[in-house]
């Protein structure tokens, strides 16, 4: 059996023997999408930057299986966004849609985007664990990494999808669904009344059917439901989206993770005998006959309610997480592909996938980031929500478009009038795409002057569920970078940047700021 502790983790803490000093202009902590989009720019605008990132890969999600893009209006996407889709376009060569491939392979994406990093001469610092963050006069002087390491420059990006250094310099955020009633929204809070992944049978939770008191089904949450519109501490669930093929020279057949219990997915083996098996529908197709493998039906790839200590764990507290998420995930497609309680034919069609060979090879094939689908979410001047995306408020200093569905996985699975329930779902269609406020990506001016978070921006929950798209983040780590760049020449503060300035140099390097 492959160890996979030593190929499959969230980052082990290590100490640097020789602490390094680096200085930049611009450091940007996460190499993620964003991360990386806001390096090119900064470079582009005559700036040092450097990125710090807390794993051993760049790309974040976009190189780490989520190879089937989430866009909206592809004619929202702009800048560097729309070139990376030409760029993987040239790597496949084809003529289709200006030259712009949508859905491609995870190392296709991190080639690209490591050719524009060494084009940018822009130096990627792997598994920084950040510490701490040393501020003085409302700015960020210097961040301090686990290992010793410390970077000091004058402004700074954090490109995480959690929001560590936002967090840790003091930076206001939210973790969870606010109340319909803080900013006068429908879709946020409890939500019950979803079509979508539901249970579509009559599931008994209880161990023994028809007895409580003989416990609940792994997987269920022994809470009290709640009451619409809510506010509580619950986020969307995360998966990892696993590549897989069906070519027999490239697939490696579904490993049984460690510490493997079917009992886990007793809950899955009866809803199939209910006669519901839906979880296949979201095996979308990417190139060379692989998929991008998500989350579809009442129980699928989505291991609900097992992060909520993700966003402001330690990082102890997000490797078990992780951990917990691995095998979940692995167990599930060893389940289904193996377990007697699953149909044979189904067991048969599941058995002729298996892990792409040829992706993830330093992680055992396996994709190295968990899909944070939302972790940390700014408090800024301005917080995008769902007035902006159904056009009841516009954004006046745009810095680029949302266009997709007001959009949250299942946050949490319990038991309602007794029997099994998924709440959390919403797919909410949207008028057209929308601006997003500069000010939503920079913190309030006396919290700190020389800070962007494209990332984690300031949004409610269901506005952050149609924001939260790898081409935007690319969007808005382009921008954030451009306006850095602008604050450092007038020696000003983020807030303090001419708007009428920064969308002139937005607009004439391709961005898209209304349509």
């Amino acid at each position: 059996m492959t160890d996979f502790s030593n190929l499959i983790y969230y980052a082990p803490s290590k100490m640097s023997e020789n602490p390094l000093l680096v200085e930049a202009d611009l450091c940007i902590y996460g190499a993620t999408p964003a991360g990386i989009a806001a390096a090119v720019q900064a470079s582009r605008m005559g700036l040092r930057a450097v990125i710090t990132e807390f794993g051993k890969h760049i790309g974040g999600m976009t190189g780490s299986g989520l190879g089937n893009t989430d866009f909206g209006h592809k004619t929202a996407i702009g800048g560097l966004a729309r070139q990376f889709y030409r760029d993987l376009g040239s790597y496949y060569r084809t003529d289709k849609e200006d030259g712009a491939v949508w859905h491609f392979e995870p190392h296709a994406a991190r080639l690209v985007f490591q050719e524009w990093l060494d084009r940018a001469e822009v130096p990627v610092y792997f598994e920084q664990h950040l510490a701490s963050v040393e501020t003085h006069s409302g700015k960020i002087t210097k961040i301090v990494m686990e290992n010793g390491n410390v970077f000091r420059a004058g402004m700074f990006i954090d490109a995480t999808y959690e929001g560590d250094l936002m967090a840790r310099a003091g930076v206001s955020y939210h973790v969870g669904r606010e109340s319909n009633s803080v900013y006068r929204e429908t879709r946020n809070g409890i939500q019950f009344g979803s079509h979508h992944h539901m249970f579509n049978a009559a599931i008994d939770p209880y161990v023994i059917e028809g007895k409580p008191d003989s416990g609940l089904l792994p997987g269920i949450m022994d809470i009290v439901p709640g009451t619409q519109g809510q506010g509580d501490r619950s986020i969307q669930a995360y998966n990892f989206r696993i590549c897989l093929t069906p070519v027999p020279e490239n697939r490696i057949p579904i490993p049984m993770p460690p510490g493997y219990d079917p009992q886990q997915f007793a809950l899955l083996a009866r809803y199939i005998r209910a006669g519901v098996w839906d979880f296949p529908r979201k095996f979308y197709k990417i190139p060379n006959e692989k998929t991008d493998t998500n989350n579809f039906g009442a129980f699928s790839a989505d291991h609900i309610g097992a992060n909520f200590d993700w966003p402001e764990g330690d990082y102890a507290t997000r490797e078990r997480i992780f951990q917990s998420h691995v095998n979940y995930n692995m167990g599930l497609l060893y389940f289904i592909a193996n377990d007697e309680s699953v149909p044979r034919d189904l067991r048969e069609v599941r058995q002729q996938l298996g892990l792409a060979a040829d992706e993830f090879e330093s992680t055992a094939n396996w994709p190295h980031q968990l899909y944070v689908r939302e972790g940390r979410r700014m408090i800024a001047e301005v917080v995008m929500n769902e007035r902006y995306c159904r056009g009841l408020e516009t954004a006046e200093d745009s810095i680029g478009m949302a266009s997709y569905t007001m959009d949250s996985h299942n946050c949490r699975r319990l038991v309602l009038e007794g029997f099994c329930v998924n709440e959390g779902n919403v797919e909410i269609p949207i008028p057209g795409p929308y601006p997003i406020s500069y000010r939503s990506i920079v913190p309030r001016r006396e919290e700190c002057a020389n800070l962007f978070v494209p990332v984690c921006l300031s949004s409610s929950h269901i506005a952050y569920g149609s924001i939260r798209m790898e081409p935007v983040f690319m969007i808005l780590g382009q921008s954030a970078a451009t306006a850095a760049a602008m604050a450092l020449e007038a020696g000003i503060a983020g807030q303090e940047v001419s708007y009428s300035h920064l969308r002139e140099r937005l607009l004439r390097d391709g961005q898209v700021l209304e349509v």
